[in-house]
């Protein structure tokens, strides 16, 4: 074998170790709680510790899980990772709205960093197939929701609902949880405790949304 040859070898080689570990972590977190994330370590180095809780999706008000899916991505349950209209609309609109699902979301808060540049955004349309094909819907909304900022410091449902309104993420009505799904996607500059008019205007446009999603059956992926 010649220098050249084993080189291709050896990058081979190193190549399919790679895809291998990346499938195993999939796997895993398919039904392992997610132990902490890249973004949630960096966090807990700056402001010195975070506020999280672990809990199953069988423990977080419906309420918020339609009010996340309403606010973030109504077609949750109808794609396979991409929503084609979304991301049409906003190449339309010169790119200027968001098209990220739930699931791109989800993949890159659990297994990526946060950022906006090209590499990561090709790795997490890498990921999101596989995330779509070996998870259920319902496992990706509940990583998601336990994963996700509420606040500066504050990762997951239970840990929000505790600090913004003092109940746990199964107690959740529909106005709290519309609040905390509005002051997604960002969260520090956004309170669901001390909200403004504009959020509250968008609190009460999700319920109206969550609302809509239970009767149309677009729910049906994750309701209970």
């Amino acid at each position: 074998m010649t220098l050249r040859q084993r080189l291709v070898w050896l990058l081979s080689r190193g190549a399919m170790i790679c895809v291998g570990v990346v499938v195993l972590w999939v796997l895993a977190y398919r039904f392992l709680p997610v132990p902490t994330t890249a973004y949630m370590m960096s966090e807990a180095r700056r402001l010195g510790g975070v506020e999280r809780v672990w809990i199953p999706l069988d423990q977080i008000s419906p309420n918020l899980q339609r009010a996340v899916v309403a606010a973030e991505d109504a077609n949750f349950c109808t794609h396979w990772g991409f929503d084609m209209g979304a991301i049409r609309d906003a190449i339309s609109d010169g790119a200027l709205r968001g098209a990220s699902t739930l699931s791109q979301q989800t993949v890159k808060n659990a297994f990526l960093w946060h950022g906006r540049n090209w590499g990561r955004k090709a790795i997490e349309a890498t990921l999101t197939p596989l995330v779509e094909l070996v998870w259920p819907k319902s496992r990706i909304l509940e990583v998601y929701l336990n994963i996700a900022e509420f606040d500066e410091g504050v990762f997951g449902a239970e840990a929000a609902a505790v600090y913004y309104f003092g109940v746990s993420a199964a107690d959740l009505s529909m106005a709290q949880a519309a609040r905390l799904a509005a002051v997604l996607p960002n969260p520090k500059d956004r309170s669901a405790a001390n909200p403004s008019p504009w959020l509250l205007e968008r609190a009460a446009n999700i319920a109206d949304g969550a609302a809509t999603i239970a009767i149309d059956g677009r729910d049906d992926c994750f309701a209970n």
